[in-house]
């Protein structure tokens, strides 16, 4: 991937995946995931239904109840955007953890305008919820309140702007979770202050855990995971230039057993001595799966952190957290298209060379685009799997040398139609991974030419 995985990671950098579970993966998944989006549902509208069981006696008007309506949803969702971050793989494993990771970035809009619509709707229809902003009548409110707003205008606009203000990623990372964190406070606050949907204790019981459950789930992925990966180091024992700018750091465990993952999954990953440290990047795996022990990542330098990458030193401590990710072979599948762009290259090397390692003799193909032949990452050793693999690589570059004679330019629908008219009748897993153009462009293609969207896994970069 990019190999930073997830936009969180590294957003100029990272590559998020949109992973897919396969068609029988599916098929296995669907009821797990249909009690987690009606689960998701239930909750979003739970504060609704608290306030329908024992509506007030004083109605206040449409417009007015409509904007408190808006103000509870709102809230409802911010809490569960907490849950979709926290890296359960209870969750994560039927839903898919990049999957679920841009879902957050929607459902934060949602959160995000119905709350601020709370109080414009408000004011628009009584001007008199003016009071709740005048410091004369309340000073505490008006403090907390305009607090609130200005931390939910940050929530969403510091994704877009922490790079023209300086910020580094790690910083605005730990912004975004502690101003999202005050916001659930204060409406919290707000809501058991005016009291007129939680005139009950088992109200006021219920709005607390709508609030409470997700700083711990805040507080949980911030300090309680940490705790427990400092009982599993790792060690950096092995840093190694592959391309122009693209470095493998392999990692061993230290002291426990290491971890199992399969080829495409991804894991966050911290270099030093404290798992706390802001520094906590989502790098792809790149090595085998069947490969005990160590494991590889190779990462390009695209951002702030990954332009240092090549400087960090054999035996560097390390702790990694996962595995995470449905971007995954399908064992009953037939064949595998791989269609790389880039440093998107990464999770389709783990599935290579777990492949190669199991002796598996599918047919494959890969189709990698890069700008120059010099930047193609594992050139030499993608020569040595199509020795090894039942495998067709087939080098895209924008920019050949002289005396290229492989394909030149991007990867496009004529190209693919080219490439793939022989396997349009084998139950085949494909795998996207690269620029977003390219991805747009490659899964509409695939659509075109009647695959399956089941058939289709992509894994995408820069969603922040």
């Amino acid at each position: 991937m990019v190999n930073q995985k997830h936009n969180t990671a590294e957003p100029s950098a990272a590559a998020q995946q949109s992973p897919a579970a396969s068609s029988s993966q599916r098929q296995r998944l669907f009821g797990p995931m249909m009690l987690w989006t009606i689960a998701y549902l239930f909750l979003a509208v739970l504060p609704l239904g608290l306030a329908i069981s024992t509506p007030p006696t004083s109605p206040r008007g449409f417009w007015v109840e409509f904007a408190v309506g808006l103000g509870f949803v709102g809230l409802s969702v911010m809490g569960l955007q907490f849950a979709l971050t926290a890296r359960f793989r209870r969750i994560s494993g039927p839903l898919g953890i990049d999957d679920m990771l841009q879902f957050h970035r929607q459902a934060g809009f949602v959160a995000w305008w119905f709350v601020l619509a709370h109080p414009v709707i408000l004011i628009l229809a009584n001007q008199r919820y003016l009071s709740f902003f005048d410091p004369r009548v309340n000073l505490m409110r008006t403090l907390a309140l305009g607090t609130a707003i200005i931390a939910l205008l940050l929530v969403v606009g510091l994704p877009m702007w922490w790079r023209r203000l300086g910020m580094t990623y790690e910083w605005w990372r730990l912004t975004h979770g502690l101003l999202a964190g005050l916001v659930m406070l204060i409406g919290l606050a707000h809501v058991l202050m005016v009291r007129r949907y939680v005139n009950v204790f088992w109200k006021q019981a219920v709005w607390v855990l709508l609030v409470g459950v997700p700083l711990y789930l805040l507080v949980h992925t911030r300090v309680i995971r940490p705790v427990a990966l400092r009982s599993k180091p790792w060690r950096v024992v092995e840093v190694r230039l592959e391309r122009e700018r693209v470095w493998t750091v392999a990692l061993e465990p230290q002291n426990h057993d290491g971890l199992r993952f399969r080829a495409g999954q991804f894991a966050w990953v911290t270099f030093g001595r404290s798992p706390f440290s802001l520094q906590q990047h989502p790098f792809s795996f790149a090595s085998s799966a069947e490969q005990s022990g160590r494991v590889e990542f190779t990462i390009k330098e695209l951002g702030d952190f990954t332009s240092t990458i090549g400087s960090i030193a054999p035996g560097t401590t390390a702790y990694v957290d996962g595995p995470y990710g449905t971007f995954t072979i399908d064992e009953q599948a037939e064949g595998f298209v791989f269609i790389a762009g880039g440093i998107g290259i990464t999770p389709i090397m783990s599935m290579l060379r777990t492949l190669r390692d199991r002796g598996d003799q599918r047919p494959m193909l890969l189709l990698y685009g890069n700008n120059t032949l010099a930047k193609a990452a594992f050139r030499d050793e993608l020569e040595t799997l199509q020795q090894q693999l039942n495998l067709t690589t087939v080098h895209v570059v924008e920019n050949p040398p002289e005396d290229w004679r492989g394909e030149q330019g991007f990867i496009t629908g004529e190209l693919l139609a080219q490439h793939l008219e022989s396997w349009r009748t084998r139950r085949t897993q494909y795998f996207v991974c690269g620029p977003p153009p390219m991805m747009d462009l490659v899964e509409q293609a695939l659509v075109d030419r009647g695959v399956p969207m089941a058939q289709v896994y992509a894994e995408r970069f820069d969603i922040v």
